[in-house]
């Protein structure tokens, strides 16, 4: 589970409540027909602007955000380095036994296990890295749209509240319901799109980067495996993709069983 997620989420909704608490009931702020003034017509653009594929993959990653941990790149070099011992020492056959749950991974091990060339395997890996980034790309947009969106609809549900409750200024007790409406949708608006459509959308960007930086890493490991390599030299070069402040130093041996 990512905590920083959760716990922003959570800071912030306390926050928030905690304020209104302070100024009275928070009764007031639960309008039914706001709710569905923004929310339904976020949802409902979407679906328009975007396959309902897409959309339906955009949430499935945004849970990810929620329940998936970040792979610490050292990790990753560290996993390289164990399969680089493993292959001098017993050839690239043996990769085809390595158990990984990185779909990425597990298909340049199969390659390498195969015998592939490095053109194959370069191509190959290439190709699945750039869909992955295109299918990141497309979830972000979405929720970016619905940053965008929800506001809108924010302000739509203003102006019939307000529409409501001009056209009913003889009748004192329909003024105060209009008025919910009216700012009641645009407060929806701004929380759904800053507290969560926003963060999540610079999150699964912050995610999208991180685990490309880890492709990469696993690509130039393949290249470095199927040019039997020694593993200081693998690590010379995939560590370069790590920042020197967080780089953990290589070991002689480390990332052998």
């Amino acid at each position: 589970m990512d905590l920083a997620t959760i716990s922003g989420i959570v800071l912030g909704l306390g926050m928030i409540f905690t304020a209104i608490k302070m100024g009275g009931s928070a009764i007031i702020f639960l309008d039914l027909p706001s709710f569905m003034i923004v929310a339904g017509g976020t949802i409902s653009s979407i679906l328009i602007a975007f396959p309902l594929r897409d959309v339906a993959n955009a949430f499935v990653m945004a849970k990810q955000v929620f329940a998936q941990r970040k792979v610490d790149p050292n990790e990753v070099v560290r996993v390289i380095l164990t399969i680089a011992n493993l292959s001098r020492r017993q050839g690239l056959v043996a990769l085809s036994k390595v158990r990984t749950d990185n779909a990425i991974l597990k298909k340049a091990l199969m390659l390498l296990a195969d015998g592939a060339s490095e053109e194959i395997i370069e191509d190959s890996l290439r190709i699945e890295i750039e869909a992955l980034k295109q299918r990141r790309l497309i979830a972000q947009e979405v929720f970016r749209k619905m940053g965008a969106l929800s506001p809108a609809f924010g302000m739509i549900g203003t102006l019939i509240g307000l529409v409501q409750m001009l056209r009913n200024l003889d009748d004192p007790k329909s003024i105060g319901p209009g008025m919910a409406v009216a700012l009641l949708t645009t407060f929806y608006g701004a929380l759904f799109a800053y507290l969560f459509f926003l963060p999540v959308a610079a999150k699964l960007k912050s995610r999208t980067q991180l685990e490309l930086v880890n492709l990469e890493i696993i690509f130039e490991g393949a290249r470095g495996i199927l040019q039997n390599n020694n593993p200081m030299m693998i690590y010379e070069k995939l560590s370069s993709f790590i920042p020197p402040s967080i780089r953990d130093a290589y070991r002689p041996g480390k990332g052998e069983k």
